[in-house]
């Protein structure tokens, strides 16, 4: 299957609202719900507009994980621009009926390429959960180190969780 990854834009609002809709149930059990509200197509719209203009804005990126045909498959983001320190931090999911397929690895490939052509980025955060054995590896395929562990547990959809920090570094030309 071929990956691509595109910026997200306002026309993406209504494929977009159906693949979160359609993954709410399995991405809860990874990350805390988002709320009823974003589950309302005009509210969802409001949000989609107000990243889109973040990213116009330069302080973060936002990329739809697409297959040859154009279905989403995932989202694959940078938010939190630090220019002073030249970071960012890396957030992905990949819908249910894709996992297991290469498709984060893939994306998070693609997403560092283009990486490497913005100066303002020399080093990018993530975060996983200890039990979140397929995101660990897709980033240390990617080259993210692990730096530390969270010493206090967070409580993630009703369970104590530790979360693990790891840092990918731009290589020195």
């Amino acid at each position: 299957m071929e990956v691509r990854i595109y910026r997200l834009q306002e026309s993406d609002a209504e494929s977009l609202f159906h693949f979160e809709v359609a993954n709410r149930v399995y991405f809860n059990k990874m990350v805390p719900d988002r709320g009823e509200d974003y589950y309302k197509f005009e509210m969802f719209n409001d949000k989609l507009v107000q990243l889109v203009t973040e990213q116009s804005l330069g302080l973060s990126t936002f990329y739809l994980i697409k297959d040859e045909k154009g279905t989403i498959l995932g989202r694959i983001n940078l938010v939190d621009f630090n220019h002073s320190n030249q970071s960012a931090e890396l957030g992905y999911r990949i819908g249910e009926d894709y996992t297991g397929n290469g498709i984060a690895t893939k994306a998070l490939k693609l997403l560092l390429d283009k990486t490497t052509n913005l100066e303002v980025i020399q080093r990018i955060t993530a975060r996983t959960t200890q039990d979140n054995v397929a995101s660990r590896k897709v980033l240390a395929k990617n080259g993210f180190t692990y730096v530390y562990t969270d010493q206090d547990e967070v409580l993630l959809n009703g369970n104590f969780v530790s979360l693990l920090h790891y840092i990918w570094k731009r290589e020195a030309r």
